[in-house]
């Protein structure tokens, strides 16, 4: 179901209609300014006259009323189309009723109202170069009729002829910047979308990781060890192999579990996580038949967590437990998990020479930093000065769960 707000009464309206409705108020306007109001006296400079009738036209002036409304319908039929030639014609509509009915000495500002409308959804949604002659076509009709004007030596309302300039420009920098905020936003929508794509990938190639390295590992290891005892201690083999199947239908299992969630990612099971602390023990016990004994190590209360906190703390662990049996050469470690009331915390401990890994190397200890980093937790991994390696990490546990 959508959640975007219904769209306002402007946003219904087409640029067409918004246009053809401003020049039928202003051309009204046109009329009816012509007469006397309260206030207003007679007289024959700058004032109302007393022979003005608005509405009494000669047969001209009604055919150029006409030919005007016809420009403005077949500019409002092709604003979006062809705005340049919409814009030309309605230059062209405010060009003729000045000339035609109304007879003014310069273009009034509501005879250009409907070309700055124009111009305005022009510059919000035509590139700046169409935009641009847009607002040029405008120009050019203003200062073409002043410039005839004067030509011919006819007197120019400059004053008024400013305030139509004005008008003009003011028009095309609002519609130009509702153009740069529409292109700035798309571009934000588009950043976003590939960060999350990103991050998507990001999560998805931690949780292969953590699972099949673990996996893999176990199995390699299993796998030698049958090879080494299958002719002397055909029991052991067949056990060896027996973890092997059991690990490799786990892993499966993981697999399809994962790639499921990916392809329906509405279902209920989408948001279920992959493993969580209570696996811990699973783990263990694969791992003591890999001939590593990991002693774990529960203190506080042991509670309920997000599904996020679960899932890393137990990646941490099985990332960490997984290094301990392919690189620190020793038969043991410790994992400590502590439930504190704000937070989590995992450590694991061996005392093993170590792999000779530095802090940070390697994508299993990248994978736990980004783990914990998105949780804004802390994470530290290292050899210890005694021997061994230790890995620890704290994770906020929000106050709510």
């Amino acid at each position: 179901m959508s959640t975007a707000p219904p769209p306002t009464l402007l946003q219904r309206v087409t640029p067409g209609v918004a246009t053809a409705l401003t020049w039928c108020v202003s051309t009204f306007y046109s009329f009816i300014v012509q007469i006397r109001w309260p206030g207003e006296a007679w007289g024959p400079w700058g004032e109302k006259s007393h022979r003005a009738a608005p509405f009494a036209m000669r047969p001209q002036e009604k055919a150029a009323l006409l030919v005007a409304a016809v420009l403005l319908s077949f500019a409002c039929r092709l604003l979006t189309r062809r705005p340049l030639g919409s814009m030309t014609m309605l230059v062209l509509s405010a060009l003729v009723l000045t000339n035609g009915p109304f007879h003014t000495i310069s273009i009034a500002p509501e005879q250009y109202l409907p070309v700055s409308v124009a111009l305005c959804f022009v510059a919000a949604a035509e590139p700046r170069r169409t935009s641009l002659f847009a607002g040029g076509v405008a120009l050019a009709g203003l200062f073409g009729y002043i410039g005839v004007r004067l030509a011919v030596g006819f007197r120019v309302g400059t004053s008024v002829e400013a305030v139509v300039l004005m008008m003009v420009v003011v028009a095309w920098v609002i519609g130009n910047s509702q153009r740069q905020e529409r292109v700035h936003a798309k571009e934000l929508r588009t950043r976003a979308a590939e960060q999350a794509v990103t991050a998507e990938r990001l999560r998805i190639a931690r949780e292969l990781h953590d699972m099949v390295a673990h996996s893999i590992g176990v199995v390699a290891i299993q796998a030698g060890a049958a090879k080494r005892v299958i002719d002397t201690q055909p029991e052991g083999a067949r056990r060896a192999l027996g973890v092997i199947e059991d690990t490799s239908r786990e892993t499966l299992a993981g697999l399809r579990r994962m790639l499921g969630a990916l392809h329906d990612a509405e279902s209920a099971d989408a948001e279920k996580p992959l493993a969580g602390l209570e696996d811990v023990d699973k783990l263990v016990a694969n791992v003591r038949n890999a001939g590593v004994r990991v002693d774990v190590e529960w203190r506080g209360e042991r509670r309920p967590l997000p599904p996020e906190v679960d899932l890393s703390a137990f990646r941490i662990i099985q990332e960490s437990v997984t290094n301990v049996v392919k690189h620190s050469k020793t038969e043991q470690c410790r994992v400590s998990v502590v439930f504190d009331p704000a937070d989590l915390s995992v450590v694991i401990v061996d005392s093993g020479p170590g792999s000779g890994r530095g802090e940070g190397t390697g994508y299993g200890i990248a994978g736990m930093r980004d783990r914990v980093k998105l949780l804004n937790g802390d994470f530290t991994a290292g050899p210890r000065p005694e021997g061994g390696y230790r890995v620890t990490a704290r994770l906020p546990i929000p106050m709510e769960v």
